[in-house]
């Protein structure tokens, strides 16, 4: 049967059963109403009033019925019932008809909610402006390019001075969400004007506009002291609200802007004494909100323990708390756990103990060994009362308390070894492989003093292929250091162990060293005892803080489930790759800012960056003169004193960016003054092991977990920036840029730096970073010394390295025969330098090839008084020629070496020389 009997129908009420029909469970009934509908759509009839019904529709897989739908849509939206309700004298029902439009998330038909969303933003009614206003954050998510065509960010900018609170929070919660979508866009534009306007709303909107508010004024830097002192002003009233979400980010503003008040000043105190009550009162609502409390309040006391150091009674536990909430207090416990009130902690933890719930007994043994290490006036009674403990002999609480004890030692060495005894009296009832192996390290440690330490350990070793690694581990150790203590006692104890660990083992880490303490003792015991026996480094109580960088980043975040799980968004949102991360403001300093220099003589060090160059435009270095991305005008923001940044190498081998046949030589000192640059064991090891040297320049410890080495090489006639960047911070690290201070040859990035996912902590990636020559010239001081800046999302970045010349050496610096014979001759003698090169055992032809495959050109050779005589020339990347004679004489592995025109360039040049053909010589060898 055709479509025919769609349009032949004389049923009454017909809208009505067609509404019923839309609305049926069963997916071909409703296809079959819409079908009729708009075939009386078809001819004439009125059906607009079931667009709410054919709208539902829309949610199927079925393509034939979404074009029906869309074909229903598109007819009837410019005259459907909301558009033209947007008019409605009743304010209620304009709003209602806006907000209902904002819910259409239908890209073809948005355009014809556009004029009736214009006139709702400038309703008189403050309740129809401000739900047209979140309506423009919905329409941006569906079609961001129209909203910023329409021009209804601006009409949202313009809200914001709006004279209702309300209108205005909404303006801001929806230039927020449309922010996080273009996080290097400054839709908001915060400005004191702004802010003080941000500030007026900030008191008469309700709860919900009071956090978009205090969320906004948190993203703002203030330009000095005194206005961060009267925001803090303004916003401190929020600390009494009843709402636990309007405290927190009330909390969140402060606590960005301490950072810009003065220590000793005295409203800085005032402020930290106003910030304790609201986050204790916090404590005091349903469980799940005290988690949340807790766990901001984990960030803020590790960020500001003086907060809260006078109130830790409000963390002692209670009877009935969850044990969510019990571990969260016990953490903060042991943070502000102090000599002040030692006394307390260990009397609360101690009755933690004897509870029933076994995880909460093990954290609080636990906590009372962190207290011992951290606070060291009271680790003789902290061990007391690990002792009371073990003495109550239930298992689980002694097995706790050895691994507890276990790290107190290694906090306190020789301190507390009379309580040696008392734990061995509990070897038997050890179960766990945590406290048998602290049980068999502090018998290893302390064998000398234990009269039957090897007996205890034998009694380890029966069972030794059914213990866990981490067992086996320790008990290798442990005899080992006994036999080293003891060795005419424990020869046979200490063959066994080895026997089991390298034989009989499946494990490669126990077989591994296994064999490692084998060969130490069996070449070297005096070797083996350093190395076994040697200083255990002390352990620190503040391991399990969170990184600086991270805690400032999740201080950012208070009040945000970032704040809850203790890891930045993009951890755990899916597709934050461009989310703006966020860091605490850095404190003005009290002189006005300097006035600007053309070159000033110091960078800032890594740890006072004085430049701040992420305002700086690192977009993509373009490849032609007139224009140049990376010039940084007048003022010269790296500055010229990278050179001091220059010290000894540190060398790593990197097998990836080169080949057998190509190994890039790196110059490793600051001026060559004579021979001896590096040793020539180590250069053939380089060459046998098909290694690329990379130093490394910008060590992890001074860039805040990132580590950069790198080295230059020149490839098919190209220059590049052989990178390797490793995340040795336990954040990820994005937005990666780079950029070149003015150098002796112009050298800059042809492209940006291609870093397109996040660097993993733990993670390296390598980089080709492609140079040329046409950026801006410098003379640097030595000539070939390059200051580097990179950035990323966490700070900017500064080091320097030395290039080596060699990659400035072009492909056409062969000179002309007559050229060369006619600029020779005419060279003054005091432009001439001449240098030897030593213990070189290659003939002239052998040179000759080698240096060619390096861009420098052999013109003419001859034979004078049996000294082959090479004459040279190689040009530079600026067009700077170097005409080189080399000297040699056969059975003489020394070589003479001159060169002539560039008095500059040529006390640099000769070391070049010297190490290609040191270099090529060991390749041709092997």
């Amino acid at each position: 049967m055709t479509d025919s009997k769609y349009f032949t129908t004389n049923k009454k009420g017909e809208i009505f059963e067609l509404k019923a029909e839309l609305n049926n469970e069963k997916k071909e009934k409703r296809k079959e109403a819409v079908k009729k509908v708009i075939a009386a759509m078809t001819v004439g009839k009125d059906v607009s009033s079931l667009f709410p019904d054919v709208v539902n529709c829309m949610q199927t897989d079925n393509l034939e019925l979404k074009k029906l739908v869309y074909l229903y849509l598109m007819n009837y939206a410019k005259s459907h019932p909301l558009c033209t309700d947007c008019e409605d004298p009743n304010p209620l029902i304009r709003a209602l008809a806006v907000r209902t439009m904002g819910c259409i998330r239908v890209d073809k038909i948005t355009e014809y909610l556009c004029e009736p969303l214009r006139k709702c933003l400038k309703d008189e009614d403050p309740y129809v402006r401000k739900t047209a206003a979140v309506c423009v954050a919905k329409l941006h998510d569906i079609n961001a390019q129209m909203v910023e065509d329409q021009g209804f960010l601006d009409s949202l900018r313009d809200l914001i001075a709006d004279s209702n609170p309300m209108v205005v929070a909404n303006a801001v919660a929806a230039l927020s969400e449309i922010s996080e979508s273009h996080p290097n866009s400054n839709l908001l534009d915060l400005n004191p004007q702004n802010i003080n306007k941000l500030l007026t709303a900030l008191n008469e909107c309700t709860e919900w506009g009071q956090i978009f508010i205090l969320d906004c004024l948190s993203n703002y830097n203030p330009k000095d002291e005194r206005e961060a002192q009267s925001i803090c002003e303004r916003v401190t009233p929020r600390l009494s609200h009843a709402n636990s979400a309007v405290v927190l980010s009330a909390v969140k503003v402060l606590m960005k802007f301490l950072e810009l008040l003065p220590k000793d000043s005295d409203y800085y105190i005032t402020l930290l004494k106003k910030l304790s009550p609201p986050l204790v009162t916090l404590l005091s609502g349903e469980p799940e909100v005290q988690y949340v409390a807790l766990r901001n309040i984990n960030l803020i006391v590790q960020k500001r323990p003086e907060i809260l150091k006078q109130e830790i009674k409000v963390f002692f536990v209670k009877y009935n708390d969850p044990i969510y909430v019990k571990l969260e207090k016990l953490d903060i416990m042991i943070r502000l756990a102090s000599q002040a009130n030692i006394a307390q902690v260990l009397a609360e933890l101690k009755e933690y103990a004897t509870e029933v719930d076994v995880d909460f007994v093990r954290k609080a043994v636990r906590a009372i060994g962190r207290c011992a290490i951290k606070v060291e006036q009271s680790a003789e009674r902290c061990v007391s009362t690990l002792l009371d403990l073990i003495q109550t002999k239930v298992n689980y609480v002694v097995q706790e308390a050895i691994v507890v004890i276990r790290d107190i030692f290694r906090k306190y060495p020789n301190k507390y070894e009379s309580i040696i005894a008392t734990l061995c009296e509990n070897l038997d009832s050890l179960d766990e492989p945590d406290a048998r192996a602290a049980m068999i390290w502090i018998v290893g440690e302390y064998a000398e003093r234990i009269d039957n330490a090897d007996e205890l350990l034998e009694s380890f070793l029966e069972g030794f292929h059914d213990e866990s690694t981490q067992v086996q581990l320790t008990l290798l150790t442990a005899i080992v250091k006994l036999f080293l203590k003891k060795p005419s006692e424990t020869q046979e104890l200490v063959q066994q162990v080895l026997s089991l660990a390298t034989q009989d083992s499946d494990n490669p880490d126990l077989r591994d060293r296994g064999y490692i303490y084998w060969r130490l003792l069996s070449t070297d015991p005096v070797t083996a005892k350093e190395v076994v026996l040697s200083e255990k480094p002390l352990i620190s109580e503040e391991t399990d803080l969170i990184e600086p960088t991270l805690l400032d980043e999740l201080i950012c975040h208070i009040g945000s489930l970032a704040s809850v799980y203790h890891k930045p968004p993009n951890a755990f949102v899916e597709g934050s790759h461009g989310i703006h991360r966020k860091h605490l403001p850095i404190q003005h300093g009290s002189s006005g800012p300097a006035a600007p220099v053309d070159q000033p003589q110091v960078i800032p060090s890594q740890g006072d960056l004085l430049g701040d160059l992420l305002n700086l435009d690192l977009g993509p270095p373009v490849n032609v003169p007139q224009v140049c991305s990376m010039q940084m005008g007048a003022v010269d923001l790296l500055g010229g004193g990278l050179d001091s940044l220059v010290s000894d190498p540190i060398i790593i081998m990197h097998p990836t960016l080169c080949g057998w046949k190509n190994i890039i030589y790196v110059l490793l000192s600051n001026s060559w003054s004579g021979p001896g640059l590096i040793s020539v064991d180590f250069l053939l090891l380089l060459a046998v092991l098909n290694f690329c040297v990379l130093q490394v320049w910008l060590p992890a410890a001074k860039a805040k977990g990132l580590e950069i080495s790198g080295t230059f090489s020149r490839r098919q006639g190209h220059m590049y920036m052989d990178m390797s960047f490793t995340n040795k911070a336990l954040q990820h690290m994005t937005d990666f840029a780079i950029q070149f201070n003015k150098n002796s040859f112009g050298m800059i990035p042809t492209t940006p730096l291609a870093v397109h996912t996040p660097l993993m902590p733990n993670q390296s990636i390598d980089i080709s970073l492609p140079l040329n020559t046409i950026g801006p010239v410098m003379k640097m001081d030595p000539l070939n010394n390059l200051q580097v800046a990179v950035k990323n999302n966490i700070d900017v970045f500064y080091f320097s390295c030395l290039i080596p010349l060699s990659i400035f050496f072009v492909e056409d610096g062969k000179m002309e025969r007559q050229v060369f014979l006619a600029t020779w001759k005419d060279i003054p003698n005091e432009n001439e330098l001449q240098y030897q090169i030593k213990e070189c055992h290659l003939n002239a032809d052998t040179v000759s090839g080698k240096l060619q495959n390096n861009n420098i050109y052999t013109i003419a050779k001859r034979n004078v008084e049996g000294q082959d005589m090479l004459y040279q020339s190689l040009k530079l990347t600026n067009g700077i020629w170097i005409l080189a004679e080399l000297r040699i004489q056969p059975g003489n592995p020394n070589y003479t070496v001159k060169n002539t025109l560039n008095e500059k360039v040529c006390p640099n040049l000769w070391p070049v020389l010297y190490n290609i053909i040191w270099m090529q010589l060991w390749m041709y060898y092997s």
